[in-house]
């Protein structure tokens, strides 16, 4: 960890170096400066690249929220899942960086265990480059520059897995002017972040940016068996970017980046017990007290654990991009080529105890992709337009493996079975599995705006798109058979050891593939009521790419792979969406208004396998999903002490058909219990009902340090309803509404210092981030708690 800091102090001393660089105030500065520089504390960046041009925010008919630089500085949101507190319809949950899903109005992915054969619903871009996983928005921002939410399918310019919605994130480029930033933040739980930027010219036509950020806490749960804390946040980034300006027209970017997470992590804890349908010896109660076990407490607040196995969650993903752009005259063309690996190699403790049932439960994944998007844009009196040409091809290797211990024969076996009270039938049970995937994926892409009128735009837009998908999935178990023997589980085998052990963990082998067009589009009208009134209306058809279960599928009596669910069908989307974009009192004021209904046929969604040990379920196509909803977005500015802004959302989403769901724990795991429920009707998991964010900034102009400044105060606030945390509802897994607020008090200055301290969580409120159930369908149920209060001091300073 000194090793890295010492890195962050030199690329920041080296921004003493260079000539000081300060902008003007911003009522200083010629227009088009103020609508890049963003003076609002949320939501103030007015220039977007959505339609992948530079825009007004006010001007785009597409429901999206803008946040900048500053409003992620100040309210502390280094990463995305810390922007779920500002943006009242974004979701993000994850376990571990593999474990994690992005949905944006309750949908993109499904909530539970990571699939590598489907792909998410919500497009993650840095600086126009695809990020396929989900792992990548676990990741600390590094010298972020702003970062657009867009609502709603994105197909036409963002791709095929964009249903739900995009993030487009912009890094800082380049500048042929001297500058530098560092930052500084220390807090308690040990807290410690570094931040650092330099950038300038090489030459009159080639300049440089380098930026680097280092993330360190001690983790927020207690282990007692390891005496450590657990948890805990490890991060380094660094980004470099070249900027050759090769003519007049012609821009060169060439972009490279490391991450690394390396926390010990990741601990779910005790979270309650609620009885399912198994025997009442075969539950959590009785079985942890044959065991003679009891958790550390049963209260999560107090964040404690016992977990026995190791933890790791190292997370290394890096990559490097060349994008082009060429100013033609009549338009610009734009070329984007990018590679990208992810390398994530875990540890973890899946029987979520203290008790030595799985002593090693891991997927350790190898990713590589390569992408290249060309696209062509041009703005005319009548006419703009975009089109292009996107290429994917992406290799995943997982090999996972899991491990059962001395404890797993009484905690899996029925108690009723002789075979429970001999550890040796199970201990030492191991599933060595071999993932393995080939994606590809072309597409053809377009949208016009057609100016009917001064006022009345009509935009069309259509995309055609090739899938092509091989995946294979092999899992070779070996156990201890009756002899003491080492062997190979196998269903042709009558040895009793080896029959108990293949109930656990069982083998198969498959291969799948899947391949499939789709031509998708959208239309949007827009009118200008007057020159702060857009009024616009949009339907868009969209899809999300089919794909392969490789997490394993249900078996047949005779042990073959039901080959029938291998594979999953595309999902269809039906779209509408009508906004209202308004400003007002000299535009010091802005009101946005969004009504949307999603409609998904061939949803996909989480089925579980039923088997003992395994968690990871295999997705199924439910027959129709609908989301709809409002969403309200409003920023203030009475004057230059005073900005306030308030966003909120009601959203509604439901199965409108799914008669072949898995059952709630409740109903499960018992002999009469049914194989599958209808859960038509009922609500998607992981989406509240309702969202706000809100908050209030106060200055007062002070000189102080030599220069014109401000003291200052603010306040950010979120509430979100109760949502659930199971693919089937379930009375035990529904996580309560909670509210959080956050402080800062500080003072900065023209020249760029700004010195704050802050606290986050003030009131210190207990809650859950995610419930999930555990393996052997024991009504024990595992959760992991948000973080408590931290407060912390952090000095920032432009050069």
């Amino acid at each position: 960890m000194i090793a890295r800091f010492l890195l962050l102090a030199t690329v920041a001393s080296t921004s003493f170096v260079a000539p000081a660089f300060a902008q003007a105030p911003a009522d200083q500065q010629p227009a088009d400066q103020q609508a890049e520089s963003g003076t609002d504390i949320v939501g103030g960046a007015i220039v977007v690249t959505a339609r992948r041009r530079a825009e007004a925010l006010q001007d785009v008919p597409l429901a999206v929220s803008v946040l900048n630089s500053e409003a992620l500085e100040q309210t502390g949101s280094y990463n995305i899942q810390r922007l779920t507190q500002l943006q009242p319809t974004l979701q993000f949950y994850s376990t571990n960086p593999r474990n994690s899903s992005i949905n944006i109005r309750g949908i993109g992915a499904p909530l539970g265990l990571t699939n590598d054969g489907i792909e998410q619903g919500v497009g993650i871009y840095i600086d126009q480059v695809y990020y396929n996983r989900v792992a990548a928005a676990t990741l600390d921002f590094v010298d972020i520059e702003q970062v657009e939410v867009l609502r709603g399918p994105q197909g036409t310019l963002y791709g095929k897995n964009t249903t739900a919605g995009a993030i487009n994130i912009t890094t800082r480029a380049p500048s042929f002017s001297y500058e530098g930033k560092a930052e500084i933040s220390v807090g308690n739980l040990n807290f410690k972040q570094a931040k650092a930027t330099v950038s300038g010219p090489i030459t009159d036509r080639l300049a440089i940016r380098i930026g680097a950020s280092v993330t360190d806490r001690q983790g927020t749960i207690y282990n007692v068996a390891t005496n450590r804390h657990v948890n805990s946040q490890d991060f380094l980034g660094l980004k470099g970017s070249l900027l050759w300006k090769a003519t007049d027209t012609l821009s060169i970017t060439l972009a490279g980046d490391y991450n690394l997470q390396n926390p010990v992590c990741c601990a779910q804890i005790y979270a309650g017990y609620g009885p399912t349908q198994r025997a009442t010896n075969r539950q959590y109660p009785a079985l942890s007290a044959a065991l003679g076990y009891q958790v550390p407490s049963t209260d999560p607040y107090d964040r404690l654990t016992d977990l026995d196995a190791p933890l790791k969650a190292r997370n290394e993903m890096g990559g490097a991009s060349l994008r082009a752009e060429w100013d033609l005259g009549t338009g610009t063309l734009t070329s984007v080529s990018a590679y990208r690996y992810w390398d994530w190699r875990p540890s973890n403790d899946r029987d979520f105890t203290g008790l030595d049932v799985t002593t090693k439960s891991q997927n350790p994944t190898q990713q590589k992709q390569w992408t290249q998007e060309l696209r062509y844009a041009q703005e005319g009196d009548a006419i703009d337009f975009v089109a292009g040409a996107f290429a994917f091809h992406q290799t995943i290797h997982t090999t996972g493996s899991q491990v059962q211990g001395a404890d797993a024969s009484a905690w899996l076996l029925n108690p009723t079975s002789p075979l429970s009270s001999i550890p040796a039938v199970l201990e030492g049970l191991t599933a060595d599995n071999d993932i393995r995937l080939r994606n590809s994926s072309a597409a053809l892409f377009g949208q016009l705006t057609w100016h009917v009128t001064d006022r009345f735009d009509i935009q069309p837009g259509l995309r055609l798109n090739y899938d092509r998908k091989q995946g294979s999935y092999a899992s070779v178990v070996t156990g201890t058979a009756s002899d003491g023997t080492r062997q190979s589980v196998s269903f042709a085998s009558t040895d009793p050891w080896i029959v108990a052990q293949r109930g656990v963990l069982a083998p198969q082998a498959f291969n799948a593939k899947f391949s499939d067009w789709n031509l998708s589009g959208d239309i949007t009208a827009s009118y200008k009521v007057s020159d702060d009134i857009l009024a616009y209306a949009t339907f868009a058809r969209a899809f999300k790419s089919g794909g392969i279960n490789l997490n394993g599928v249900p078996l047949d009596a005779t042990g073959n792979p039901q080959l029938n669910v291998a594979t999953v069908k595309p999902e269809k989307v039906n779209h509408f969406e009508v906004g209202l974009k308004t400003q007002f009192w000299d535009k010091r004021a802005t009101l946005n208004l969004t009504g949307f209904w999603t409609e998904i046929s061939d949803y996909q969604a989480i089925v579980n396998n039923g088997q003992n040990s395994v968690l990871r379920g295999y997705l199924a196509n439910a027959d129709k999903v609908r989301v709809r909803g409002i969403e309200t977005e409003f920023s203030i500015r009475p004057s230059d002490r005073v900005n306030a802004y308030a966003s909120g959302a009601w959203t509604d989403p439901k199965y409108v058909k799914f008669s072949n769901a898995p059952c709630p724990p409740e109903l499960s795991g018992g002999s009469a219990s049914p194989a599958t429920c209808d859960i038509s009707g009922r609500i998607l998991p992981g989406v509240s009902k309702w969202a706000l964010s809100y908050g209030v900034e106060f200055n007062v102009p002070t000189a102080l340090l030599g220069g014109d400044g401000q003291f200052y105060i603010g306040w950010d606030g979120s509430y979100r309803s109760s949502f659930s945390s199971n693919a089937s509802p379930s009375a035990y897994m529904n996580i309560k509404g909670y509210s959080l607020a956050n402080l800062r008090l500080g003072f900065r200055n023209d020249d760029g210092f700004n010195i704050y301290g802050w606290v986050r969580n003030l009131f210190d409120r207990n809650y859950m981030e995610v419930l999930a159930t555990t393996p052997g369908n024991t009504g024990l149920i595992a959760g992991q708690p948000g973080d408590p209060r931290t407060y912390g001091l952090t000095i920032k300073a432009d050069f």
